[in-house]
């Protein structure tokens, strides 16, 4: 038989046991908790402080004026996100097609007076790395599929206003304005001047060597796809 000191020992050691089991058991939700959960507890501006950046690179601009100024009579939009202009069956979690594709933006699209899409223009860089080769793909495949025109276009050799005008020709028969072109894709119209072009461009943006205002790269989500795996958790 157990001496009395050597059981009361026993005792207290079995209820630390229990408290100590118990403290854990409560805190393991606690430490268990679901990504998702622990992302609704940050704030949307204190752990995300937002800053103003253009909607556009200078490729993307120039493209812009140059279709603009190709097009008169269409709407030039620039920077839609894919889920703004497609729709697809819900048969599958619409969550996870935005976050494969739909968050992707098309950077310059082209419209007719009723907002309707008639050509997807994408401005590539002149280095891509791979993921950011795949991405484009990948919207020119879900672009074309919904039967919308694509153009690609390199930055370091945009074309000009007659040969986007050349290129848009046979792709914009049906689009108001469009009929009234002749067999060559042109016709005469005012076209501004190269200088007044350049000052179009340079208007309003006095700092437009300051970095710090560049847009947010289209490949954003490429580079936080290779980011690594914070500790204790999987991405």
């Amino acid at each position: 038989m157990l001496p009395t000191d050597s059981l009361s020992a026993f005792a207290l050691a079995a209820v630390i046991a229990l408290v100590i089991t118990y403290v854990l058991m409560r805190r393991r939700p606690a430490k268990g908790r679901t990504r998702a959960a622990r992302n609704d507890a940050l704030d949307t501006v204190a752990d995300w402080p937002p800053e103003a950046a253009r909607v556009m690179t200078t490729s993307e601009r120039k493209a812009y004026e140059t279709v603009r100024r190709a097009l008169p009579q269409q709407l030039v939009l620039s920077q839609v996100p894919l889920s703004r202009f497609l729709r697809v069956p819900t048969r599958h979690s619409y969550s996870q097609w935005v976050s494969r594709v739909g968050c992707l933006n098309a950077d310059l699209v082209v419209c007719d007076q009723g907002s309707r899409v008639l050509a997807v223009i994408d401005v590539r860089p002149a280095q891509q790395s791979a993921r950011a080769r795949q991405r484009h793909e990948r919207m020119t495949r879900v672009l074309r599929a919904a039967h919308i025109n694509v153009l690609t276009w390199s930055e370091t050799s945009l074309p000009t206003v007659a040969e986007v005008r050349t290129q848009m020709a046979p792709l914009l028969q049906d689009a108001p304005g469009m009929k009234n072109l002749n067999a060559s894709g042109s016709r005469p119209m005012p076209l501004l001047p190269v200088a007044e072009m350049e000052e179009l461009l340079a208007h309003g943006d006095v700092l437009a060597h300051d970095t710090a205002m560049e847009p947010v790269s289209s490949t954003l989500f490429d580079d936080l796809d290779a980011l690594p795996a914070a500790s204790g958790g999987h991405h």
